[in-house]
């Protein structure tokens, strides 16, 4: 991931001109996209914003929107967390700090939360630091992997797009692909939530080798499917590693799936899930919407191209 940078801030901080509030929009993400577990993302088109100031004391959380009824108003809340830990990398101490939330991302169901989170809580101390001339991408990128736990979701969420993930001994790595015009996502939301957590500890610790190569295979091509050939779609998210094996806690997920997939559109799981992402032909969402369950509701969505922005409170 190439280094990514905002405008020149230090000079005009020091001149009393740079900005005390900014606000940073993330984007929902999608991660493994079938086959890929664990190293392919896609960004999707509903955001968090998150505004940060630094008053000259203590600390205040407001939350709007999804989770406003559940998530924690103090140091426990995963932005304030991935902001200290950024401000801890960047040796810099703000004497107060105002985070105030207006979430759009659903909380525990495969769509990236607690990624979009943790990259607002990093930007948004990174914008503010007032001794930084720009954002550094590549150490964003690590420091949300170290904090995320995996990059699958913090890389599209940063970067937009669909992007590749890895992990190096020097820390997480990735790159965007462009996805081809003609992909229109549709995520199926349940009421129901499924944490990462318990999604993770249903995976056998060993995989057959065949099921392994099939799953290489797919990847590889899935790759060519998002950005140059949507018609392979179906084929190329077909995966043996991950979603059965978790199938006893989202059953409804897999039940949709099997039936979305039967109908020819290339229906996966969301993440850990239990939401249920197809990667749609743009002609065939009103036939895809159509297979919305009771009680679910159906997000019509585009990619979002561009990822994590940070909106400063003035010009520069």
């Amino acid at each position: 991931m190439a280094a990514s940078r905002v405008p020149s801030r230090a000079r005009e901080r020091r001149e009393g001109r740079g900005p005390s509030t900014v606000r940073v929009r993330v984007p929902a993400t999608s991660a493994n996209l079938g086959p890929a577990f664990d190293c392919a993302g896609l960004a999707l088109g509903l955001h968090d914003v998150v505004e940060f100031s630094t008053p000259e004391n203590g600390l205040e959380v407001a939350v709007t929107g999804e989770g406003f009824d559940s998530l924690p108003s103090n140091e426990d809340h995963l932005v304030v967390r991935a902001f200290r830990a950024a401000c801890t990398e960047l040796g810099w101490s703000p004497s107060g700090l105002r985070v105030v939330a207006t979430n759009g991302i659903a909380q525990g169901r495969g769509m990236g939360s607690s990624a979009a989170a943790v990259v607002a809580g990093v930007l948004g101390a990174w914008a503010l630091c007032p001794d930084l001339d720009g954002i550094d991408g590549d150490a964003v990128l690590r420091l949300t992997t170290e904090l995320e736990g995996h990059p699958d979701n913090v890389a599209p969420c940063l970067l937009g797009g669909a992007t590749l993930s890895w992990l190096t001994p020097a820390g997480a790595r990735a790159v965007r692909l462009e996805v081809a015009e003609e992909i229109a996502p549709v995520v199926f939301v349940p009421t129901a939530t499924l944490s990462t957590h318990v999604a993770r500890a249903l995976l056998p610790d060993v995989v057959p080798h065949a099921d392994a190569a099939f799953n290489a295979g797919r990847s590889a091509l899935l790759v060519h499917a998002l950005t140059g050939d949507p018609a392979l779609l179906l084929e190329a998210t077909e995966d043996r590693l991950h979603q059965r094996q978790r199938g006893a806690a989202m059953p409804e997920s897999l039940e949709l799936i099997d039936r979305i997939r039967e109908a020819g559109h290339a229906a996966v799981v969301s993440g850990a899930g239990p939401s249920v992402l197809v990667l749609a032909r743009r002609a065939a969402v009103p036939e895809v919407t159509e297979f919305t369950p009771a009680g679910w509701q159906a997000l019509r969505l585009e990619v979002d191209p561009i990822g994590a922005r940070v909106l400063l409170d003035q010009p520069l």
